[in-house]
């Protein structure tokens, strides 16, 4: 922006022009020419401390001090309208319209919509008759560009303004600055800006594109499915102004999230997929070489465009059919793209999130999203929503059964969006709210949302009968012309152009479609790559679980000492100075390092060694179990330090938040952010293991199966405390057994680590090594201050992950007859039982790998016990739960390799089934856990 201010055209010898221009603008908007009117409503905030603003040049003084002057004017004019009673009502009609206008507004296509009793919007409520019609009246603050005017010309600015083709609901703003601008926004140009006749046409051009597709689609392919966009045509001319406005604004990557409808027709028209490409989907070729693939409908996709303000790049996230969980996705994809490019106000990258009506209003992740908007660990810089509102959902739903509010976007309430409800058969409208929702979201930074009303033209999906369901509407749709007919006739009539050239756009486009050419407007052939995010790296690679990840033992030292700093005027609460006493002891070799040491130097290694870190959850500045305290609190004033912010001079980002409650739309965000940012450590931290229940879809449909689906890679850790505490059902369990039932295919890995050394390595593992795939551990509690869970020094700087840890005691492996297999905690149980019971016959070894499971190494820890009699495998969880019926085929077949074919003998001990995931009772607990020990030696 500050690069518009200093070209020739707005100074020296053409100030006074461009002044001129500037005055009558404030006046009138239409009576500028567009090139104008969009230049002066894309200025930059006068007043305010946005991080974009710069010093106010001659030229912006000037601009600023007019709108002072008529503000000032305009207070004037309020005040003296207190002295006339019925100047006082009219300024509540003109307030009553800016509430209530929307409800009167010409916003649904099909005039389905049952008319809302809006007295306010009455003269008589307001004691005022057509008696009063040709009396002036003060206009206060309403943008009508004069100070006095008749009634009947307020009435029908006012009607213009909010009771046509856009219904503007902004009176929920709570900010006046932010309430103000749009309301001068729409009020100055009656909600309806004279567009060029250039303008026009390139709309009339897109929606001929977005028709013809669904048109040479439905000729093709009839009856498959394909989710189409007939009735909602408006949408592609929509995307097309926001990505090139945003363009003008410097941004240089937009990341969109969208369902089913509508996405074939953005992908080939806005984002550039070849046309033939499509139709080879259409015929069956398969996307990705190896794994499941997806349906045409859930795939993504990436191209450069160009833009007024140079080149973009747009990215289309892959979606499941769990319709809106895409969107925290795509919000996690666009902060790391903010980081990467140090951009904390989000001018360069973009969000966009489009919705279906039902689905808006009803699935939770959406408002899940909404509030993560303005946090400090997701906020984006605000996100442009998109509601492709078919006034009727899923095909047999009703609105009255879809929500209780009046609007499906009145949830957008709970952030303050403005929220702008546009007919999707008046284009010219549609460009206007698209044009004032891009420069609100630049000009402040939040989330605004653009219900687009419309309609389906088919039902669910294209093999859908939906008159069955829908008789009257459907019976309307029938003989409604498409939006792009009805602009064409528009625009015939005005003069804009001939039936010849509006007809020939369709054929040109159809010609173009059918020759497989490129259909999308300012596609660049041969984009810029530095946009791109750079995975070539990470490609190609087959599952190791072996990687490097020993570290120099003095330089540790050093970040060990780093990590453990707080500065001078940091007054440390006792506990946590205790914390950090302990950590100078394990960096001087004076106790056995714990899980938190060892934890936190691995962060602090691989900030070292110049990879970024990032960790969010509930309590994850802290830990749940205070066992990680990276955030120091200041108990004199309450500000934070945070030592592995500070490691050295230019070290990578070091990401530390603890999250609002949500594990839906938080763990979706860390998803989203790990699969843009290949080289960091990304982790969410559930509270409890338990607490991803509220994110099964995540893991389902994203984190287990994307690589798989969509040939996506993801780095995410995602750290579940898990244990058999006495705790009761709900916290104790992290549902292993989930995790477990959804590996195939080397899709993610799920390990148990069971000492500091351990997840010291496994962490380093994630990052050092080039593979990238989804990390579960199953993170300790007890284990986190067990005394016998330490580690030394030389175990971190020389040693490396080990999927399966040998027994630690000292035995005679030919006396050994029987051997213990477990994972987590219980083998600290175990070990206390052997010892207690001088039971040298045992020996007790630890999966810390369950998958992929390690079968090579598992042989290679029960080989040398020759005279093995029976293994037997140990868990806390339950018989159906834990890690027993997912993994006992692995340990079989490693059992059976042995000479004397242990297989067959495999044993359990653990609790014995239940529909709870734990006892609820202490005593239960003591006395279950006592037996599952006992059964493992004696059983």
């Amino acid at each position: 922006m500050e690069l518009m201010w200093r070209t020739s055209h707005v100074s020296g010898g053409n100030a006074h022009y461009v002044e001129a221009l500037y005055e009558q603008y404030l006046v009138d908007p239409n009576a500028v020419p567009d090139e104008w009117r969009n230049y002066f409503d894309q200025l930059p905030r006068p007043e305010g401390s946005s991080s974009h603003d710069v010093p106010l040049s001659p030229i912006r003084d000037q601009f600023y001090q007019l709108g002072k002057s008529r503000r000032r004017a305009q207070t004037a004019s309020a005040a003296d309208s207190g002295e006339n009673k019925k100047q006082v009502k009219v300024l509540q009609l003109i307030n009553a319209y800016r509430f209530r206008g929307h409800q009167k507004a010409d916003i649904d296509p099909l005039d389905l919509r049952s008319p809302v009793p809006v007295p306010d919007l009455d003269l008589s409520f307001h004691q005022l008759t057509n008696a009063d019609l040709d009396t002036e009246f003060q206009t206060g603050s309403f943008f009508l560009g004069k100070d006095k005017a008749p009634l009947k010309e307020i009435v029908q600015a006012l009607d213009e303004t909010y009771c046509r083709s856009i219904g503007c609901e902004i009176m929920h703003i709570v900010d006046t600055e932010e309430k103000r601008w749009l309301q001068q926004r729409f009020e100055s140009v009656r909600s309806k800006p004279k567009f060029s006749p250039e303008v026009r046409k390139h709309v009339l051009e897109r929606l001929s594109a977005a028709e013809g597709l669904e048109n040479y689609l439905a000729s093709k392919y009839p009856g498959t499915k394909r989710f189409g966009l007939e009735g909602g045509e408006t949408f592609v001319p929509m995307m097309d102004e926001i990505i090139q406005r945003a363009g003008g604004y410097g941004t240089k990557e937009v990341v969109i999230g969208m369902a089913h409808r509508g996405r074939l027709n953005l992908l080939v028209n806005i984002l550039g997929k070849s046309p033939s490409e499509l139709i080879e989907e259409f015929d069956g070729k398969k996307v990705i070489e190896r794994g499941s693939g997806d349906v045409k409908y859930h795939q993504g996709f990436s191209s450069n465009v160009m833009t007024p303000g140079g080149e973009v790049h747009l990215a289309l996230a892959f979606n499941p059919s769990h319709l809106e969980i895409v969107a925290p996705v795509v919000e996690g994809s666009v902060r790391a793209r903010q980081d990467r490019r140090d951009d904390p106000a989000g001018d360069k990258v973009l969000p966009i999130n489009v919705h279906g009506d039902a689905a808006f209003a009803g699935q939770g992740v959406v408002m899940e999203t909404f509030q993560m908007s303005q946090t400090r660990a997701y906020k984006t810089g605000g996100t442009v929503h998109i509601v492709i509102n078919n006034q009727v959902g899923f095909t047999t739903s009703h609105p009255d059964d879809t929500r209780s509010t009046e609007y499906c976007t009145d949830i957008a309430k709970m952030v303050q969006a403005p929220i702008f409800h546009v007919n999707g058969d008046d284009p010219d409208a549609v460009l206007h709210a698209t044009q004032v929702a891009i420069d609100y979201r630049q000009q402040f930074k939040r989330d605004v949302v653009i219900d687009l009303v419309c309609y389906r033209r088919r039902g669910h999906n294209e093999a859908d009968e939906p008159s069955g369901t829908q008789p009257m509407m459907y019976s309307k749709i029938k003989n409604h012309p498409s939006a792009r007919a009805l602009y064409a006739k528009r625009l015939v009539e005005e003069g804009v152009l001939s039936e010849d050239d509006a007809k020939a756009m369709g054929e040109t486009y159809r010609d173009d479609l059918m020759a497989g050419n490129h259909v999308a407007n300012a596609l660049v052939k041969q984009p810029n790559t530095e946009l791109f995010v750079d995975w070539g790296p990470y490609l190609g690679h087959e599952w190791t679980g072996d990687a490097d990840t020993t570290f120099d033992m003095k330089r540790m030292q050093q970040l060990a000492a780093k990590m453990c700093e707080v500065p001078d005027g940091v007054q440390v609460q006792r506990q946590v100075a205790k914390i950090y006493e302990d950590r100078r002891k394990m960096q001087a070799g004076g106790m056995g390092l714990n899980w938190g040491f060892a934890e936190t130097l691995a962060y602090a290694t691989l900030l070292d060694q110049g990879h970024p870190v990032r960790i969010t959850g509930q309590d994850s500045g802290r830990g749940t179990f205070s066992h990680r305290h990276a955030v120091v609190h200041n108990q004199k004033d309450g500000s934070t330090y945070v030592p592995l912010e500070n490691i050295k001079e230019g070290q990578p980002r070091f990401t530390i938040h603890d999250s609002y409650l949500s594990e839906e739309a938080v763990l979706a965000f860390e998803y989203g952010y790990a699969t843009t940012m290949p080289n960091a450590l990304i982790v969410w931290e559930a509270q409890f293991g338990d607490f991803f229940n509220g994110a099964q879809v995540v893991v389902d449909q994203f984190i287990s199966s994307g690589e798989t689906k969509w040939g996506r890679l993801c780095g995410l850790t995602m750290l579940l405390p898990h244990g058999y505490e006495g705790q009761g059902p709900e916290h104790s369990s992290a549902r292993l057994e989930r995790f477990l039932q959804l590996c195939a295919e080397h899709n993610m890995q799920v390990c148990v680590p069971t000492t500091p050394a351990q997840i010291f390595h496994l962490l380093r593992r994630q990052v050092i090594r080039p593979l990238r795939k989804p990390l579960v551990v199953m993170s300790p509690k007890s284990l986190l201050r067990h005394k016998e869970a330490t580690s030394t020094l030389e175990e971190l700087a020389h040693g490396k992950f080990q999927m399966v840890l040998p027994d630690q005691g000292k035995l005679d492996a030919e006396k050994v007859k029987r051997v213990v297999l477990c994972a987590g905690k219980v083998y600290y149980d175990l070990a206390a039982y052997r010892t207690e019971n001088e039971r040298d016959d045992t020996a007790i070894l630890r999966l810390e790998q369950l998958y992929p499971f390690p079968k090579e190494e598992l042989f290679e820890a029960l080989k040398d016990y020759t005279n093995l009699e029976q293994v037997v495998w140990c868990q806390e969880e339950p018989l159906n739960q834990g890690a027993w019926y997912q993994s006992q085929h692995h340990m079989r077949v490693v059992a059976d390799m042995l000479d004397n074919g242990l297989g067959r003998e495999l044993k359990f001990a653990g609790r014995p089934a239940s529909a709870a995931p734990a006892a609820g009772y202490m005593s239960v607990h003591v006395e279950q856990q006592r037996q599952l020990v006992d059964d493992a030696f004696n059983a």
